[in-house]
């Protein structure tokens, strides 16, 4: 009886932290994809893909046949870029699509990012290399933050300090610095486990990964969700059926049902704003992937805190 009304009492605390950082938004979703007034036409041209925007830099016969994609992604075609150092001679090599047309996820997911984040083979898009957002002042301010990739105050084309993405940036599951996760056949990243499923209590599985070769991939979109800057909404609610790779998962989250600040466009719960000292909700968007580094893999009982 007492086990269960601590069980009880420790559900209404944790629902408590999450419903205060429940959210109503006062401005536009979109953020600075508002493109200074340009709005989703900036992005998605609704006729002649780049050249509709007056941006098609170089010839391009595919321009738009994807997504109606309205900036120019033609020097970015067959490029490689190493993403994500973790010491000398190491990164993840990704090779670009050689047009919108390969049927790959790094067209949607990385590709087309790039024609607007990258400062170094991609140049002349709208961006303006600094941060939009108002940023807390938990952040330095000796310099503005930069928002283009190979050209970002270091040297020009370095991309190694970027987090991994690409086709090889491959995510796993077990071993000491991933979850007890499975992974489907389809190559879907399950939170199954007993450390996982208890962290999709917690917290969520709120990122999206892409599939290659039956295998989960990380790309830009995996963790940003470019439509919406400043908010993300949550039902509660996960369901675990069957185990292992087999097993399907339904649902993203435990967390209260409601509308949550984040920012950068991250697609979870994210705000380095909230202003509690002890907060680890940033801390738990990483940890989606990074399971080596949960409260849960780690033996603690520490939930969400925002």
């Amino acid at each position: 009886m007492k086990r269960n009304l601590l069980f009880a009492m420790m559900f209404v605390v944790s629902a408590g932290f999450a419903s205060a950082q429940i959210t109503t938004p006062t401005t536009d979703v979109l953020g600075a994809h508002l493109n200074y007034g340009r709005g989703c036409a900036a992005c998605h041209a609704p006729h002649s893909g780049a050249y509709g925007n007056g941006n098609a830099k170089t010839a391009d016969p595919t321009s738009g046949n994807v997504a109606l994609w309205g900036e120019d992604v033609s020097s970015l075609y067959g490029k490689t870029i190493i993403t994500g150092g973790t010491g000398p001679g190491t990164g993840f090599t990704e090779v670009l699509p050689g047009s919108t047309s390969a049927a790959t996820p790094d067209v949607a997911g990385l590709l087309m990012c790039l024609s607007c984040h990258d400062g170094n083979l991609a140049t002349g898009a709208m961006m303006k290399n600094k941060v939009y957002e108002t940023l807390p002042a938990t952040y330095g301010i000796q310099n503005a933050i930069p928002t283009l990739l190979g050209n970002d105050y270091g040297s020009v084309g370095n991309y190694l300090n970027d987090h991994p993405v690409g086709l090889t940036a491959v995510m796993g599951c077990g071993g000491q610095y991933n979850w007890d996760c499975n992974i489907s056949a389809a190559g879907k990243v399950l939170m199954n486990g007993p450390k996982s499923s208890q962290f999709m209590t917690n917290y969520g599985f709120f990122v999206s990964p892409g599939t290659y070769n039956s295998q989960p991939i990380v790309l830009c979109t995996t963790c940003h969700n470019q439509h919406l800057m400043n908010v993300v909404s949550v039902t509660q609610g996960v369901t675990f059926t069957g185990s292992g790779a087999t097993g399907t998962v339904t649902g993203k989250s435990g967390l209260p049902t409601g509308t949550y600040a984040t920012m950068f466009f991250i697609r979870a719960p994210y705000n380095p704003a909230s202003g509690v000292a002890g907060s680890n909700q940033t801390a738990q968007f990483c940890r989606q992937c990074h399971g080596g580094e949960s409260n849960e893999m780690n033996g603690s009982t520490a939930v969400t805190t925002f």
